[in-house]
């Protein structure tokens, strides 16, 4: 919906909506209501048949790819495959609400909801408060129940800076009034985020905010600049670590360092090999012994392993169909706030299938981020459910509005109607009489059709007109 823009001033247009500034409307041609939310509802049941598939086979690569991860680790060869079914159970529950909540009770609570997770954030950091493994800190909890809020600021964040975007849109001034506050914002939550340290989620968070950016309309050279100045930041950071150079020097020659930091590259791309065409039997291959994280964060190698090149390119278009799917959602939605959440969510699994990927074949520098809805892992499994139950929300009511109603704009309160009096000068039944001549007969004026007062008042000076002087 296009704002009006004051003399002068450029307006920020929704490129999701509008096409962006000096692009032609992106509905020029208006589909019927009822066209529009049959075709949403066909999306919300492809995108939910496509989450259930990707769910039920994560949860059988999870527990194929477990029990020597779990028989090293002194638990039984099932552990880590039931809790896995726990957790997809309590994601289902998650879609089911998100699907039915609200988007402007959402909406409303978007920016209280940022300040919880980012009290969550500072939580973790806090000594025996949260727990640590691997040389992070990044969950909260007390034994087999633990929650990552680095996952719930993927989508606190993704509702922020939706809202952020929607209000803000129209003003002139896209530096100020919308890149440099959501970069704010954005800088904060990053670097609670990486001081856990959480490189991986770190970038998803980036790639929400740029996103909302260009679903918002922001100018190509504020955009280019934002994100050269957060990738120049980004990097200084990464190099800052220690163990994240050692993961570049892999990344650059894994073979060169094979039995020390190239070891876990090395094992994904053997498992991704020995799997060809078609793939081998499950959990039958040695390669698949020696990976590590097989069902976390390489469980992409795993999949190679079990059902090769074919298994790979089947998940990769399951995830390419979840954004065809998204971005038609985002598409097809008129309210603000629900066309730039819809973007900022498709983007938000999109990139982080391709950084998951990328660093599982060698591509990328692994980042340690897990693959949507097939690794292993309670917190990303429900929270990246319950943005798929935001996307089906927002397909099935297209034409559903979160615009928050200010108290300038309600209608006045509608009152009685109060019948309309005339002052007129009002001549009474004694005023008559003392103007009438002696003696003269009373007659009462002739009675009004309507029988109304005004009427009857009217009528009065007829007594004075009709009366005669009596003969003597």
């Amino acid at each position: 919906m296009p704002v009006p823009e004051a003399a002068g001033a450029r307006t920020v247009h929704l490129r999701v909506l509008e096409g962006g500034r000096g692009a032609p409307a992106a509905r020029e041609r208006e589909v019927p209501p009822e066209v529009a939310e049959e075709a949403g509802r066909r999306d919300a049941r492809r995108l939910g048949a496509l989450a259930a598939a990707l769910t039920v086979f994560g949860l059988v690569m999870v527990d194929a790819a477990s029990p020597f991860e779990a028989l090293g680790s002194g638990r039984s060869v099932f552990s880590v495959a039931e809790r896995q079914v726990l957790w997809a159970v309590l994601g289902t529950v998650a879609y089911l609400v998100c699907a039915r909540w609200s988007l402007a009770g959402l909406r409303r609570v978007a920016r209280a909801g940022l300040v919880v997770v980012a009290g969550l954030l500072l939580a973790v950091l806090v000594p025996h408060l949260g727990k640590g493994s691997g040389g992070s800190s990044r969950w909260l909890g007390a034994g087999p129940i633990t929650l990552q809020p680095s996952e719930l600021a993927k989508l606190a964040f993704a509702l922020f800076a939706a809202d952020f975007v929607a209000r803000r849109r129209g003003r002139a001034d896209q530096r100020r009034e919308i890149v440099t506050p959501l970069g704010v914002v954005l800088g904060v939550l990053g670097l609670l985020i990486l001081k856990q340290p959480d490189l991986g989620t770190a970038m998803v968070v980036v790639a929400i905010a740029a996103a909302a950016w260009y679903a918002g309309g922001i100018e190509g050279r504020l955009l280019a600049g934002a994100l050269g100045i957060i990738g120049a930041v980004g990097g200084v950071l990464a190099l800052s670590a220690s163990y994240r150079r050692a993961r570049l020097l892999a990344f650059l020659n894994p073979f060169g360092h094979a039995s020390t930091v190239g070891y876990q590259l090395v094992q994904s791309l053997s498992a991704l090999g020995s799997g060809h065409l078609t793939g081998s039997a499950i959990a039958s291959s040695p390669a698949a012994w020696f990976l590590p994280n097989a069902s976390s964060d390489f469980i992409f190698a795993a999949v190679g392993n079990d059902f090769g090149l074919v298994g790979c390119l089947g998940v990769l278009a399951a995830f390419g169909g979840f954004a065809w799917l998204g971005l038609r959602i985002a598409g097809r939605a008129r309210d603000p706030f629900a066309a730039v959440l819809a973007t900022c969510l498709t983007c938000w699994v999109v990139f982080q299938t391709i950084v998951n990927v990328g660093g599982v074949t060698g591509v990328l520098p692994d980042t340690g981020i897990p693959l949507p809805f097939l690794s292993a892992g309670g917190s990303a499994l429900i929270v990246v459910l319950a943005a798929t139950g935001l996307l089906v929300n927002i397909a099935r009511s297209p034409d559903a509005s979160t615009e928050p109603v200010r108290a300038g704009a309600r209608p006045p309160a509608k009152r009685p109607a109060r019948p309309v009096t005339t002052r007129r000068p009002v001549v009474g039944p004694a005023a008559a009489r003392r103007a009438a001549p002696a003696g003269a007969p009373r007659r009462r004026g002739p009675a009004h059709p309507s029988g109304s007062p005004v009427g009857a008042r009217r009528a009065a000076p007829d007594v004075r007109r009709a009366t005669r002087p009596v003969a003597k």
